[in-house]
C-alpha cells in the first residue's frame, strides 16, 4: 500500500505528541536551523508519509533517519506527517549571492522544476516543498540524486540531475534556498 485509504487520516494532536523525538533535528515544529537536516513544517502530508515509509523500508537510507523510522507504525507515519505538514515554516538565514540566485533561476527554468515541485517551488502530493530548503541539504540531495545514492523517487531526480555540474547545482541551491 502506497498511501493509507482515504478515510485514514492522521491525527494532527498525537503527532504533536509523536515529534517531540523529531525535534533534536529537525527544530521546533519542524523548522530546522541546523542546514543538515530539511525543514519539515509545510512539508506535503503525501511526501512526509511515503519519505518516512522509505526510511522505514530501507528505500532511503541515511545512519541518523533510518534508525528513528524503523519502529513507526503506519499510524504514527500519518500522524507525524500531518502534523508537519501543518506547520508553517520558519524563514531560513541564508542570504545567496546575486549572480549565483540569477544562475540558479536560469537553471530552473531550463530543466523545468516548476513541472513537478510547482511555481514557488511549493510542492504537491509527493513532490517535495523545497522552496526555504536549507541550501546545504538542497545541494547534498541534487549531489546524492546525480550519483545515484539517493534514487527513491523512481529515477525523475536522477533523471533530472545528470548532466547538471556543481555549479549548476549550487546554483540552483541558492536560488531555491532564497525563496519563502
Amino acid at each position: 500500500m502506497l498511501w493509507p485509504p482515504a478515510d485514514a487520516y492522521g491525527d494532527v494532536e498525537a503527532g504533536k505528541a509523536k515529534a517531540q523525538v523529531c525535534v533534536a533535528c529537525h527544530g521546533p515544529m519542524g523548522n530546522s536551523t541546523d542546514p543538515q537536516y530539511p525543514v519539515l513544517a509545510g512539508q506535503t502530508s503525501r511526501y512526509m508519509y511515503l519519505e518516512l515509509k522509505d526510511f522505514k523500508q530501507g528505500r532511503r537510507g541515511d545512519p541518523r533517519m533510518s534508525p528513528m523510522a524503523a519502529n513507526l507504525s503506519t499510524g504514527d507515519m500519518q500522524d507525524l506527517a500531518d502534523y508537519f505538514a501543518s506547520q508553517k515554516p520558519a524563514p531560513i538565514a541564508f542570504k545567496a549571492d546575486g549572480a549565483a540566485v540569477a544562475a540558479g533561476q536560469k537553471k530552473a527554468a531550463e530543466v523545468l522544476c516548476t513541472m513537478c515541485h510547482l511555481g514557488g517551488f511549493s510542492g504537491q502530493n509527493e513532490i517535495p516543498r523545497v522552496a526555504g530548503q536549507h541550501y546545504v541539504y538542497i545541494v547534498k540531495q541534487l549531489q546524492d540524486f546525480r550519483s545515484h545514492t539517493r534514487t527513491n523517487d523512481a529515477g525523475n531526480m536522477t533523471s533530472v540531475t545528470r548532466n547538471l555540474t556543481d555549479d549548476d547545482i549550487r546554483n540552483l541551491a541558492s536560488y531555491i534556498a532564497n525563496l519563502q
